[in-house]
């Protein structure tokens, strides 16, 4: 009876590591930083000498450096909101690197010029992983991270534990 209980927990735990493998792998496809704060650029496309809103959340320390080279260095000081106004000859179609700074910690999202007839009005944002601070307004919940995956399947895993232990309980107490 041991032996069926330690394989059936092996193979959970097996079916928890495939399920989670292809989720930890994507995390790290380059195209966002994960870190201890939160920060975005909205909107994520702008016309050239447009103005962006640069926010962040959950630095510890009161002020986070924001820097690029289509706009001059911002601070954000207290977690309030701060804007920059993209340089008038940045290239249509270019994709500048935005550098929040909290610390010495470093995150970066993208920001891409508007081409031609583009407005700018495109809404995107990026989010570091901070835990307790919720979800900021404008950020991108399209997809699930690594910890959401992994408590998913984990869930997922206890159920089906706990269903095979009172199935055989059951079925020992009939025979």
């Amino acid at each position: 009876m041991r032996a069926i209980r330690a394989a059936s927990a092996a193979l959970l735990s097996a079916v928890a590591v495939v399920a989670v493998a292809p989720v930890a792998l994507a995390a790290g496809d380059g195209n966002h930083d994960i870190t201890s704060f939160g920060f975005s650029v909205t909107p994520a496309t702008i016309a050239p000498g447009g103005t962006v809103t640069l926010t962040s959340d959950g630095c510890e320390v009161p002020s986070v450096t924001v820097t690029s080279g289509v706009f001059e260095t911002v601070t954000l000081n207290e977690g309030r909101p701060g804007t920059a106004t993209v340089d008038v000859d940045a290239k249509a179609g270019a994709q500048y690197e935005i550098t929040f700074d909290c610390k010495g910690e470093r995150g970066t999202a993208p920001l891409t010029i508007a081409q031609g007839g583009d407005t700018g009005t495109h809404t995107g944002a990026h989010k570091g992983v901070k835990a307790g601070y919720g979800t900021a307004a404008g950020t991108d919940t399209a997809g699930l991270g690594v910890t959401q995956a992994v408590t998913g399947v984990l869930l997922i895993a206890g159920a089906l534990g706990a269903a095979v232990v009172l199935t055989r309980r059951r079925a020992g107490g009939r025979a």
